[in-house]
């Protein structure tokens, strides 16, 4: 019995990411994160009392609204 190379199947070979390119992979999401959590804390303090008042925020109140930990109704978030 002979076996053909079209016939041969090979394992496949999952595809896995290393450790390292894991580390890389999270410290950029990390750093993204930052850039757009300061966006938006910067693009609210620009936001007058008036408006922030309307959307339910206090001006002391705009990191824990970025950061998920009240909402804009004043409800705290649910985990």
């Amino acid at each position: 019995m002979s076996a053909t190379v079209a016939t041969i199947v090979r394992p496949e070979i999952p595809n896995r990411r290393g450790a390292f390119s894991r580390l890389v992979s999270a410290c950029w999401d990390a750093i993204a994160r930052s850039f757009v959590r300061r966006a938006a804390i910067a693009s609210l303090r620009e936001l007058d009392d008036r408006v922030l008042r309307d959307i339910g925020l206090e001006r002391s109140q705009i990191k824990a609204a970025v950061d998920g930990v009240i909402t804009p109704f004043g409800q705290g978030r649910m985990r």
